[in-house]
């Protein structure tokens, strides 16, 4: 994903998150958990779309988006029925196959190794940078502030080339931004750079040889 936002109606979610990477939403997929309203489908029509998704359109967005040339809408509920989430990959005369990654992670389940604690505003920007990562290809590294996306590093031979890509991609000052990383952090170098970005607080697995270290940077 080139953005991803949390906000009071549609059109504020599209605006913000819109703003994570305007280039990159050049023939965009848009996706909203919500009825998409009149004011969104106006919003996203200078836009050059390919596909919207929404678990219903109000007829006046319906409207709009129709009259754009080559978009494809599409219903789809925001919740599906449970049913086993399975995932097919193809690999040279063989196929894999694996459960869908459905699993929210809760607060209580998340643990604080550093000396300082995030407060609530930060620990919220967390659990969303968390909800993010697993959705951008490894190495896989998100900065989020006030429940959006801000930067994105994805697809990088190492993580801290994903995380100077993701401070890269932001644009703007990352004073008390939060930084996700999908898998566990191997070198304090990313913590470092991401200190030196402004970004107060992280969020990742764990798991490396090097925890301490890590750690210890965190602290410092």
């Amino acid at each position: 994903p080139c953005g991803a936002a949390l906000g009071e109606n549609c059109a504020q979610a599209f605006d913000r998150a819109l703003e994570c990477d305007p280039d990159s939403a050049f023939g965009s997929i848009i996706a909203f958990n919500r009825t998409l309203t009149a004011e969104a489908a106006r919003e996203m029509a200078a836009l050059f779309l390919e596909v919207v998704i929404a678990p219903d359109f109000e007829g006046p967005a319906l409207e709009t988006l129709s009259r754009k040339r080559n978009v494809r809408l599409i219903r789809r509920p925001a919740v599906l029925p449970a049913v086993p989430a399975l995932q097919v990959r193809a690999i040279e005369g063989a196929l894999l196959l694996q459960e869908r990654d459905d699993h929210r992670l809760a607060p209580e389940q998340s643990r604080t190794i550093t000396v300082k604690a995030p407060g609530p505003r930060e620990a919220a920007d967390l659990q969303f940078a968390w909800r993010c990562v697993k959705h951008v290809k490894s190495n896989a590294i998100v900065i989020a502030r006030d429940l959006r996306l801000l930067g994105v590093g994805a697809g990088q031979m190492s993580r801290v080339d994903s995380t100077r890509f993701a401070i890269q991609k932001a644009r703007q000052p990352l004073q008390g931004a939060v930084l996700g990383s999908d898998a566990f952090i191997p070198f304090r170098d990313t913590v470092d750079l991401a200190a030196d970005a402004g970004i107060k607080a992280v969020i990742q697995p764990g798991g490396s040889i090097r925890d301490e270290e890590v750690t210890a940077a965190a602290n410092e």
